[in-house]
């Protein structure tokens, strides 16, 4: 099957599963968003979710999470996967937004400048906020698209390039989110049996399920 022909169905599948994925992430500003992003790096979005109301209890924008110092910070998010290198980093972020003019600006230099916001944060941004189109690409989607065959798994930039040629860019911003659905309910990393997958089944490659299933 061509790469193209197998994106096609794929991308059908998704959006009879995912019609109208929502980022789940608990936000209610752009600004929330980009610290729950960035708080998701090595960490589950049902974690993030758990300490984010406590921390937008208190610094619900970057003017008050700048008034804080990062240890006070960090006695919100101590849970979360490397919370001290984070709470430097949402401080830092905190100050460079209030020295920008207070906002989240949608642009892509200006986002990826902020501390701890790299391209995949970005990307959730501008396609969610914004409405621009892109493809954040997170360790689900990188599992996923090598998984299918839409691309070599070499690196996220090269998926990301992969799926963006595959994928119209209308979809750009819903797929990435019904991928990271789909991987969480149906296609996990360990000790999943690519043969029986909904889409694993018949996208995978014999030696791609093999190879997953040690033989």
């Amino acid at each position: 099957m061509r790469r193209q022909d197998k994106a096609d169905r794929i991308g059908e599948i998704l959006e009879e599963m995912y019609p109208d994925p929502p980022v789940p992430l608990d936000h209610e500003t752009p600004y929330q968003l980009v610290v729950a992003v960035a708080l998701s790096a090595q960490t589950t979005d049902k974690k993030v979710n758990e300490v984010t109301p406590g921390l937008f209890a208190v610094a619900p924008t970057p003017e008050k999470m700048a008034a804080l110092d990062p240890d006070q910070i960090l006695e919100h998010i101590r849970t979360v996967g490397l919370a001290p290198t984070k709470a430097r980093n949402l401080w830092t972020m905190a100050n460079q937004i209030v020295d920008a003019g207070g906002e989240i600006i949608g642009d892509w230099d200006f986002l990826e400048s902020l501390a701890g916001v790299g391209h995949k944060t970005a990307s959730v941004v501008m396609g969610g906020v914004f409405g621009v189109p892109a493809f954040a690409v997170d360790t689900h989607i990188h599992r996923l698209a090598a998984r299918w065959g839409l691309s070599d798994g070499s690196n996220v930039e090269r998926t990301e390039r992969d799926l963006k040629a595959v994928f119209p860019e209308s979809t750009w911003s819903d797929r990435h989110l019904q991928i990271i659905y789909f991987g969480r309910e149906h296609c996990p990393a360990k000790r999943h049996d690519l043969s029986t997958c909904p889409i694993c089944g018949w996208a995978a490659t014999k030696k791609r399920i093999a190879l997953e299933s040690g033989r």
